[in-house]
């Protein structure tokens, strides 16, 4: 494998609870100082799902929670961004233009604002779930985002069940998909997670950083996998771990010139 560079990006995954109150969401963004004090820049910061405020118990409702793109959860994020000169991706519900029922999206925001939003395409309709009873989905319109050189494309949780969304982003150019999650705990769920990580990874020859709320709610194991399918990091389902690792285009390129299968697609 090749060695980190000094042009590396660093992600740092925050695998952090988020709680019913905003106020106190927002306060606990400050972890951002700990996370970006004494790791290399330049640096994503990933923080999970829906962080601005929880789901809550299933089917409640949540359009009361939802902020548009200028309101405080990505005020504070931008504020945070430019203090400490790091680009932060994290879950909100954002106004939409049904009243009841708010986007699930995801914004990254650095020293300079808003960078980019995406709105989650694949809402939660499984496992006894009804996701778009109270959430609206996006368009279909995969993101992708330079990062200090590094092309980002999002996903958020269940978008990771989809291949088809994470092979649209890598053909429109994403070095590096990263997933925020919230993803429910129970049987075999851990098992799922991490099948699916490492394969959207390897499948795609692409950096996959995913970013989970902690158990025993949901699953936990925030991870980054590189395009080889090896775990450069990976946490167990405990709150307030961070996991980072170093993601750079020579490794990238390493392994799609040794397993070009990007190039030899027949369909």
């Amino acid at each position: 494998m090749a060695s980190p560079r000094s042009d590396d990006l660093t992600v740092c995954l925050v695998q952090r609870a988020s709680g019913l109150e905003p106020a106190e969401n927002r306060a606990a963004l400050e972890v951002v100082a700990e996370v970006a004090a004494g790791r290399p820049k330049p640096l994503l910061v990933v923080f999970p799902e829906v962080f601005a405020r929880d789901f809550g118990k299933p089917g409640s409702d949540i359009s009361s929670y939802a902020e548009p793109l200028d309101g405080p959860f990505v005020q504070r994020l931008s504020d945070l961004a430019g203090e400490h000169d790091v680009t932060l991706v994290a879950g909100m519900f954002e106004v939409s233009e049904d009243p009841d029922r708010p986007y699930n999206t995801l914004v990254v925001v650095g020293p300079d604002g808003l960078r980019a939003t995406y709105r989650k395409i694949h809402l939660y309709d499984s496992f006894g779930y009804r996701e778009s009873d109270r959430l609206l989905a996006g368009p279909i319109d995969p993101v992708v985002v330079e990062v200090h050189g590094m092309q980002v494309g999002l996903m958020t949780c269940y978008d990771l069940r989809f291949p088809e969304l994470a092979r649209a982003l890598v053909d429109r150019g994403a070095e590096l998909v990263v997933v925020p999650a919230a993803w429910v705990a129970g049987e075999r769920k851990v098992d799922h997670w991490r099948t699916l990580v490492i394969a959207r990874a390897v499948e795609n020859t692409v950096y996959v950083a995913a970013a989970a709320q902690p158990g025993p709610r949901y699953s936990g194991h925030s991870m980054v996998v590189a395009p080889t399918g090896e775990v450069l990091d990976e946490a167990d389902e405990s709150d307030g771990r961070v996991v980072a690792a170093p993601v750079g285009a020579g490794l990238l390129a390493e392994v799609r010139s040794t397993n070009p299968s990007l190039v030899n697609r027949r369909m």
